[in-house]
C-alpha cells in the first residue's frame, strides 16, 4: 500500500505563532556550537541538528538570549524570568518540521530550542550590554578608577639577620600605621600577616576597618615580590568566611582592602564577595568592599554579576542603602540612576570608612556624590567632604 505524502511545515515560534527564519551563524562568532535565530517577538532560538546535545543547546540559547552575559543567564529562574519551548523533528538542511523522524532515507532528529525573557529581564540585559560597550570610555572620563601599579619592592639582602616578630610589636605597628616596618617583617616572617589578621577580632568597628586598611597596604607592597603569599591569604579568608563555625569579624573588609590594593593581580577574587550578600550581617560589608575596589578599578566590579545587588538600593538599613549608592556611583551604574536621584534628600545617617578612617555622612550626601561621579551633577552641586567620625552629626 502506498503511503501518503509526508506532512511538513515551516517552523514557527511557539510563543507568538509567527513563522521563524532559518537559524544562522552568529555575527560575532565565538565558541558557539549551534546556529542561532531570533523571532520578531523577541524569542531567541538555536538549532540542535542531532538531538543528542540538547543540554548544550539550552545553555547556548540562554546565554544568547541574555546578550552573551553568562552571569545573568545563571541567575534566571524558569517560568519566572523566562519561558522556554521546543520544536521536535526539525531538519536543519531543509528548514522544515516533519511529522516523523525520517525523510527520504534520512533520520530527522533535530530540534529548535526557544527562550523568551520576560520584559524586565530583557530590558536589564539590554542595559547591561549597552553599558558594557561604552564602559571603557566612560571610566576614562571620570576621576574614579585611578589604580596605579606599585613600584617593585627592593629584594631583602639575603645576608641580613632576619628579625623575629612578636604580637606586641605587630599590634603597635598596626596602630601606628607603620607600613614600612610591617612589610619588612612580612618578608622576614610570613606569619606577620596572620598576626595582623588576628587583630581583626576586635569589638571596635573602627579598629577593624583600620586594621583591614593597613593589611591592604602591606599586601600591596608585599605582592610585588610574593604575590602567591597574598593570594594564599585571600583564599584562607574566604574559607573562614564560609566556615559557619568561625567568626569572620573584619574578614570581608580586609578582603576588599587587599583586592583594591592590587586589582591587577587579585581582581578575579571580587566576584566571590557576592556569595555573602544574602547574609544580613554581611550585606553592607560586601557592598562596602565592592565600592572600595570600584574606587580603584570600576571595571573589575563591572565584570562581576553586580546587578545582583541593585535591589539593595531600597534596603531599609541605612548602612546597606548608603554603601549600595556609594558603589553604584563608582561603577557609573546608569541602570539605577533614577533610584539614586530619589535618595538625594534621604537624611538617614551612617558611618563610612575611607582609608581606615571613619566618616559620618548621610544617604542623601552619598547619593549626591554618586550622581556627581556619574557626571549627572554640576561642580557647584558637588557634596561637601565627609565629616570625620569624631565630629558626630
Amino acid at each position: 500500500m502506498k503511503k501518503g505524502p509526508m506532512i511538513k511545515t515551516r517552523p514557527w515560534c511557539p510563543f507568538c505563532g509567527q513563522e521563524v527564519g532559518r537559524p544562522q551563524e552568529p555575527k560575532e562568532r565565538k565558541m558557539n556550537e549551534f546556529l542561532l535565530g531570533e523571532c520578531q517577538c523577541g524569542a531567541v532560538y538555536v538549532s540542535e541538528p542531532t538531538g543528542f546535545n540538547v543540554g548544550s543547546a539550552m545553555v547556548e540559547c540562554m546565554v544568547a538570549a541574555c546578550d552573551d552575559n553568562p552571569d545573568l543567564a545563571w541567575e534566571l529562574e524558569p517560568d519566572v524570568d523566562y519561558l522556554s519551548s521546543r520544536l521536535e523533528n526539525y531538519d536543519e538542511v531543509t528548514h522544515y518540521v516533519y511529522e516523523s523522524r525520517e525523510h527520504e532515507g534520512r533520520k530527522i532528529g533535530g530540534l529548535l530550542y526557544f527562550i523568551r525573557l520576560t520584559k524586565d529581564v530583557s530590558d536589564l540585559s539590554s542595559k547591561l550590554k549597552e553599558h558594557k560597550k561604552g564602559h571603557s570610555a566612560k571610566v576614562k572620563a571620570t576621576a574614579i578608577g585611578t589604580f596605579v601599579t606599585p613600584e617593585m619592592e627592593p629584594k631583602p639582602d639575603p645576608k641580613r639577620k632576619k628579625q623575629r616578630v612578636n604580637k606586641t610589636e605587630i599590634k603597635k605597628w598596626v596602630e601606628e600605621s607603620n607600613i614600612d616596618a610591617l612589610v619588612s617583617a612580612t618578608f622576614d616572617e610570613s606569619k606577620t600577616l596572620r598576626f595582623i589578621q588576628r587583630l581583626l577580632y576586635s569589638p571596635s568597628e573602627d579598629e577593624r576597618y583600620h586594621t583591614a586598611y593597613v593589611m591592604g597596604q602591606v599586601c600591596r607592597r608585599v605582592s610585588t615580590l610574593k604575590p602567591g603569599l597574598v593570594s594564599d591569604v585571600l583564599n584562607r579568608m574566604y574559607e573562614s568566611c564560609t566556615d559557619s563555625a568561625s567568626t569572620h569579624w573584619g574578614l570581608i573588609e580586609t578582603i576588599g582592602s587587599i583586592i583594591a590594593s592590587r586589582t591587577d593581580l587579585f581582581g578575579a577574587f571580587s566576584r566571590h564577595l557576592l556569595m555573602y550578600r544574602g547574609v544580613d550581617s554581611s550585606r553592607a560589608l560586601v557592598l562596602w568592599a565592592m565600592a572600595t575596589i570600584a574606587k580603584e578599578s570600576p571595571e573589575v566590579i563591572r565584570q562581576t554579576p553586580v546587578y545582583a545587588v541593585f535591589d539593595f538600593i531600597h534596603d531599609e538599613d541605612p548602612q546597606t542603602r548608603g554603601n549600595a549608592v556609594r558603589l553604584f556611583g563608582r561603577i557609573n551604574a546608569m541602570e539605577v540612576k533614577s533610584e539614586i536621584e530619589k535618595l538625594i534628600d534621604d537624611p538617614a545617617a551612617l558611618t563610612i570608612h575611607e582609608d581606615g578612617q571613619p566618616h559620618k555622612t548621610t544617604v542623601g550626601a552619598l547619593a549626591k556624590e554618586a550622581l556627581y561621579n556619574m557626571g549627572l551633577m554640576s561642580e557647584n552641586a558637588k557634596p561637601a567632604p565627609l565629616t570625620l567620625g569624631n565630629a558626630l552629626l
